[in-house]
């Protein structure tokens, strides 16, 4: 069999295998995660947002006023750069101080494919990206959700090639 026929061979079965959705979706990663999203007040010391990602084992936090409306997002990057380096002391540095706000914020939609994710996290070097419906927050994901997300994704195409390959076909 010459290339060109398995190609056309493999883009038939491509066809007859497809799922409703052929790349993964923020929404998806989102309805896959636990629903709790940690969050800290802008009046809040950064020493109380480091304890905090800490005993959660998380990099960052959104950052909501008393409204619940998200006002920016702190990191441990935040903290590296913006305490530890210039010398601040973030037992007396409020959290407003050295978040990334709002307007600023790398954000993504719920219709957001992971790969897309991919690409602005490593464009615009974050690691968390704030979820949002409109302008309604719906959740945050990190670049361990998109590549998690990315690797079963490819595990599933490799064990459809290897169906394909094996004659194991449905």
């Amino acid at each position: 069999m010459g290339m060109q026929s398995r190609l056309s061979h493999l883009g038939m079965y491509e066809a007859s295998c497809q799922r409703t959705e052929t790349m993964k979706t923020v929404k998806e990663i989102l309805e896959s995660k636990p629903g709790e999203v940690w969050t800290i007040s802008p009046k809040a010391k950064v020493i109380d947002a480091l304890r905090l990602m800490s005993e959660k084992e998380i990099g960052a936090l959104v950052v909501m006023d008393d409204t619940n409306a998200v006002r920016g997002v702190i990191s441990e990057r935040d903290y590296a750069r913006k305490i530890a380096l210039l010398g601040k002391h973030s037992d007396v540095t409020a959290v407003e101080e050295i978040m990334t706000p709002r307007g600023k914020m790398v954000h993504v939609s719920p219709q957001t494919t992971v790969e897309e994710c991919m690409v602005l996290m490593t464009a615009r070097h974050v690691r968390h990206l704030p979820v949002f419906d409109d302008t309604r927050f719906v959740g945050f994901i990190s670049i361990g959700d998109a590549v998690k997300a990315l690797v079963t994704e490819k595990e599933y195409l490799i064990e459809q090639l290897n169906n394909y390959i094996s004659g194991k076909t449905y």
